[in-house]
């Protein structure tokens, strides 16, 4: 028995190599066969179908697109569909953001770019720089104004009709890049040739600070960034410095789309003496609630606050302008705002790009939420042109109350959420400054009053701001010299036309005259001497106790 179990494993041990390689052989073979059949997706069942959405469905289609379609697909394009056709679900303000788009609107918040710090113009095909910024890159190697830039890196951009993007493009770069630029000097022959190591160039929010009076400061902020509040500061600390006894604040907000909820709530803190008043809470589905409250830390005593709102008043500015009136704390004049009380949050992508999400929606002290329904669409991104179609921007009669709950200010005033805030003193808008012909006219101001400015210096060496503000006068003889200048016909405007704008257009002559002579704030002081919401605002400043007699109107 035991020789013949021996004589069994014999015969296995010289069989089982030889069936071995037989099995091997067989396994190739069948290998081969299987590459010249068509290649399979494997689908995985992941047992619970209602979450493989997040588990890269799309992806996952994508890929049998890429594999399987009949014709050549663009993947960048097919993504990017899919993409907007899910933010086209949700709120109009959450957002996908490019790669290439993102550098633009980071600069925005973040309140920088890498650049060589210059405010230019185009003149006549030319780049003619206006003036070089305070401490920047091509005022530390000696670029002046008036200087026209020739060259850039090389690449000619005189009279080739470069657009004000490409030039853009060419002068920004990272910071301590260098670029080469050939500059073209009054009174010099040859051209001045100039290496500048680009460098970190604000972009300021906060576009003037100066005292419309002896009494009250005016500070226009344009938008929300992440220097704002700083700028703010700033701004009230030159005020102090006017040697002026600053009581009141006009603060102006118009066309201000927003930002950075905490810079609102920053500079709101500075409105407020007392600690621990609510400016505005915040709460989503996934974002548990989140109160804003001053800090009691406010560096000056302001006695009266006006803030000046209008149909472009959106989001943070709303922020603002809501606890300001839920408090009582001042008067908002102007039109009804933009009407979003979304909070956003930014969330980086893999691929450098980013997505803008609404986490939670933002309600004022009295708790209204005024942000206006987007259940529409379309409706959503017609509402100013129905504005202007329903006779709002002109009066306040037709102001419609969207959400008829009401609301109670600190002092007992009604006042609505659900569409913007309306303000407590109406100003229409002034329809000539929305007109074709106006705005056709407007156009080419700038580059005719830089000329006629450097042309004619010694006329205005003398003058001092005060003067220049209140006294000096457009002389008919320029308004004749820039009606000539500019074919009325080829801009299909007439003669009549002309006539009915023509004070706008001499205040705006004034305005930039002011700029080229003394930057923002003698732009902002000529343009303001005829603004009617700042004249509301200085007129609503001289009546006593005129929140009183407001309230008594509600």
């Amino acid at each position: 028995m035991l020789e013949e179990e021996n004589q069994t494993k014999k015969r296995i041990n010289i069989w089982l190599p030889l069936m071995l390689s037989t099995v091997m052989v067989l396994g190739m073979v069948i290998g081969v066969k299987m590459q010249s059949a068509p290649t399979k997706v494997q689908i995985i069942n992941s047992g619970n179908p209602t979450n493989s959405l997040g588990q890269g469905r799309i992806e996952e289609l994508i890929r049998y697109i890429e594999a399987k379609y009949v014709d050549e697909v663009d993947r960048e394009k097919i993504v990017k569909q899919a993409i907007d056709q899910i933010m086209d679900e949700l709120d109009p303000h959450s957002n996908y953001i490019s790669k290439e788009q993102l550098a633009g609107v980071n600069e925005q918040l973040e309140g920088s770019f890498d650049g060589i710090g210059i405010e230019f113009m185009m003149l006549d095909d030319t780049i003619v720089v206006v003036k070089p910024l305070k401490d920047g890159p091509s005022e530390t190697v000696g670029i002046l104004a008036g200087d026209r830039i020739i060259e850039i890196s090389d690449t000619l951009v005189a009279g080739v009709n470069f657009g004000s993007e490409n030039i853009m493009d060419l002068l920004r770069g990272e910071t301590g890049s260098e670029v080469e630029v050939a500059v073209k000097r009054f009174g010099q022959d040859t051209l001045q040739h100039f290496t500048i190591n680009r460098g970190k160039i604000p972009v300021y929010s906060v576009d003037v600070a100066y005292m419309l009076d002896d009494e009250t400061g005016f500070i226009k902020i344009n938008r929300f960034s992440a220097t704002t509040y700083q700028e703010f500061i700033d701004g009230l600390d030159g005020l102090e410095e006017e040697n002026k006894e600053m009581k009141n604040l006009v603060i102006d907000l118009r066309q201000n789309p927003g930002g950075y909820l905490q810079e609102a709530t920053n500079i709101l803190s500075q409105l407020f003496d007392d600690k621990e008043k609510l400016m505005v809470y915040t709460e989503g589905r996934a974002v548990h609630r989140n109160d804003y409250e001053t800090t009691g830390r406010n560096l000056y005593h302001i006695d009266e606050v006006i803030v000046l709102i209008d149909e472009g008043s959106a989001s943070a500015s709303e922020i603002l302008a809501g606890a300001v009136q839920d408090w009582d704390r001042g008067v908002l004049i102007g039109r009804r705002s933009f009407g979003k009380g979304l909070v956003q949050e930014q969330y980086p992508l893999s691929d450098g790009s980013a997505l803008r999400l609404t986490v939670a929606r933002y309600y004022t002290p009295s708790g209204r939420s005024i942000q206006k329904s987007y259940n529409d669409k379309d409706a959503y991104s017609r509402d100013m042109r129905n504005r202007f179609e329903s006779g709002e921007l002109y009066d306040k009669d037709s102001i419609s109350v969207i959400d008829s709950t009401q609301f109670e200010t600190m002092g007992g005033r009604v006042v609505y959420g659900g569409g913007g805030i309306t303000p407590d003193i109406f100003v229409p808008l002034d329809s000539t400054l929305m007109s074709e012909a106006y705005l056709k006219f407007r156009r080419d101001i700038p580059p005719f009053i830089y000329r006629y400015m450097e042309s004619n210096k010694s006329t205005f060496s003398e003058m001092d701001f005060d003067y220049f503000v209140d006294k000096y006068q457009i002389p008919n003889s320029l308004l004749d010299e820039y009606l000539n200048s500019i074919d009325i016909d080829k801009g299909n405007v007439s003669i009549e036309e002309w006539k009915k704008i023509r004070p706008q257009i001499t205040r705006f002559m004034k305005a930039r005259m002011g700029k080229h002579l003394f930057d923002d704030k003698g732009f902002f002081a000529v343009w303001n001497s005829q603004d009617e919401m700042v004249q509301e605002a200085m007129k609503t400043l001289t009546n006593e106790n005129l929140l009183t007699k407001l309230m008594q109107q509600k």
